[in-house]
């Protein structure tokens, strides 16, 4: 379903060009492929767990709980998107950060982006993200249906804004994260790569000062320094010397004293 939604959109929108896309687009669709299969299977233990029992584990004062039933579903929604979306943009933003960069770089590995791209996760960060960002909606007692709900949402809007299309979303680019602004924090360049951590609407970058305008990067080139890699390469990067031989020697130079 997802997957022939998405491909008429490319198609329609690429038309001549789409043969070139997929061509160019084909060998990181198969590694990304390869990585939804292998956080799919990871993950079965999950869906497993008796329903209620990760709310349980977490726990929720009962007044938390029970102060919904006064407030409109219309209202429990919005609340619960972005709710949603304040735990996603700083699990996302912690994925910047040293220790968790080599994890989260396999997700910006991809230099030709297509709707496939948001599955594109190592395991680590993938269980990083199941296990933080509903935590905060269990915890404030929001209705399992409005968790539900937000978590389709954002999962299509995360296909959406990850889809190969330069579209800023005009006047609702202004609110949503439209995918010219999700395609700037993928840019190839280190500098603008911290912006537009959310991932569907624009409140918390513009709250917080990460939001860059995207208007001036459409179609600008993705991807990290240190290039692509097939399946293997990608579940074994984070384990490279590299990274942690960068971090080890920016840690020294943090504590080394002037001369």
């Amino acid at each position: 379903m997802t997957g022939t939604v998405f491909g008429l959109l490319a198609f329609v929108t690429k038309r001549r060009a789409f043969g070139d896309a997929v061509v160019r687009s084909r060998s990181e669709f198969i590694t990304n492929l390869g990585l939804t299969i292998i956080n799919s299977i990871l993950l079965v233990p999950l869906f497993v767990f008796p329903e209620g029992a990760l709310r349980s584990a977490i726990g929720s004062p009962n007044v938390l709980a029970t102060s919904w039933n006064s407030i409109p579903d219309p209202l429990i929604f919005a609340a619960a998107v972005l709710v949603f979306d304040f735990v996603v943009y700083w699990r996302h933003r912690l994925e910047h950060t040293r220790f968790f960069w080599p994890f989260h770089a396999t997700h910006h590995a991809d230099t030709a982006m297509h709707w496939l791209s948001v599955l594109r996760k190592h395991p680590v960060s993938k269980l990083l993200s199941v296990s933080v960002d509903i935590a905060l909606l269990l915890l404030l007692g929001v209705p399992e249906w409005a968790i539900g709900l937000a978590g389709i949402v954002r999962g299509w809007w995360g296909f959406f804004i990850h889809a190969d299309v330069p579209w800023t979303l005009g006047v609702f680019g202004h609110v949503l994260i439209s995918p010219a602004a999700h395609r700037l924090h993928h840019i190839r360049d280190e500098a603008l790569m911290g912006s537009n951590y959310g991932n569907t609407v624009t409140l918390w970058d513009k709250m917080f000062g990460t939001y860059v305008d995207p208007s001036q990067y459409l179609n600008c080139e993705t991807g990290i320094a240190e290039g692509t890699r097939g399946l293997g390469g990608e579940l074994l990067r984070p384990f490279e010397q590299r990274y942690w031989r960068r971090k080890r020697e920016e840690e020294t130079a943090e504590i080394e004293p002037a001369i």
